[in-house]
């Protein structure tokens, strides 16, 4: 028996119309649908099929991780890529050190600078001078402008650092895309899954889709984002400064 006749038996049994489960749900009738007869045309992708095949699940009270790995197995794509093909640990910045001073250097204009004292000396003793005119007094100069302060170096730029944490008894689906499109991590997320928390790092924007936002908290450079915590698939788009939803259902 496929996915579809599964959830609409399962439905039928617990005296569902279409129409209710797609109240229960936020789910659109037309996707209900064609979900029941095997058509995932219309949910707009994998990661969205995923998530209605959830929420169907357990409003006609099915559990839904047993469709999931049936979906996985019969028409998920595999994955594209993983977490450690694009990632890259940063190298920490080495401050210059400070030149030390060369002694030989100091030590030798100090040698010439008491030779020429004691030379002056002893020819000043041996041939009188006559005493000499008092020394004009020259108007003082005026200090030369500064030179501007050195430049402080660029700081680093900003990266992206996202974090998801199940709740305690929780589990969500995550998919993690960059900016252009690359998938770099899909999976679930939940003490079930052997995996609580999971982390990313990027230099530009990252999109996280969620196949059950309730399950889990987003955090953004370690501030709780907010964002809908209900059972129905969102997408959800951080930058260096926020995290906003870009689209839910």
């Amino acid at each position: 028996m496929s996915i579809g006749d599964r959830l609409a038996a399962a439905r039928r049994q617990a005296g569902l119309t279409v129409t209710q489960v797609s109240q229960r749900t936020c789910i659109r009738e037309t996707i209900i649908g064609g979900i029941e007869r095997g058509d995932y045309s219309a949910c707009g992708g994998d990661f969205y099929a995923r998530g209605h095949i959830r929420s169907i699940a357990r409003a006609v009270g099915l559990d839904p991780e047993e469709l999931i790995r049936e979906y996985d197995a019969t028409s998920a794509p595999p994955q594209q890529m993983t977490a450690a093909d694009v990632f890259q640990p940063f190298a920490p910045v080495r401050l210059k050190e400070r030149r030390r001073a060369n002694w030989s250097v100091v030590l030798v204009i100090g040698l010439i600078a008491v030779l020429g004292v004691a030379g002056y000396r002893y020819l000043g003793s041996a041939t009188a001078k006559p005493p000499r005119p008092a020394p004009t007094v020259q108007p003082a100069r005026k200090n030369k402008t500064p030179a501007p302060a050195r430049a402080q170096a660029a700081s680093p730029p900003a990266h992206v650092f996202v974090r998801v944490v199940a709740h305690q008894g929780g589990l969500t689906w995550v998919q993690l895309s960059l900016a252009t499109g690359t998938v770099i991590y899909q999976g679930d997320i939940g003490a079930s899954a052997g995996i609580v928390a999971k982390s990313w790092t990027a230099r530009r924007s990252l999109k996280l889709q969620f196949g059950n936002p309730g399950g889990a908290t987003l955090y953004l450079d370690g501030k709780k984002q907010p964002f809908s915590e209900t059972t129905v698939p969102i997408t959800v788009v951080c930058s260096r400064t926020a995290c906003r939803t870009t689209y839910v259902g």
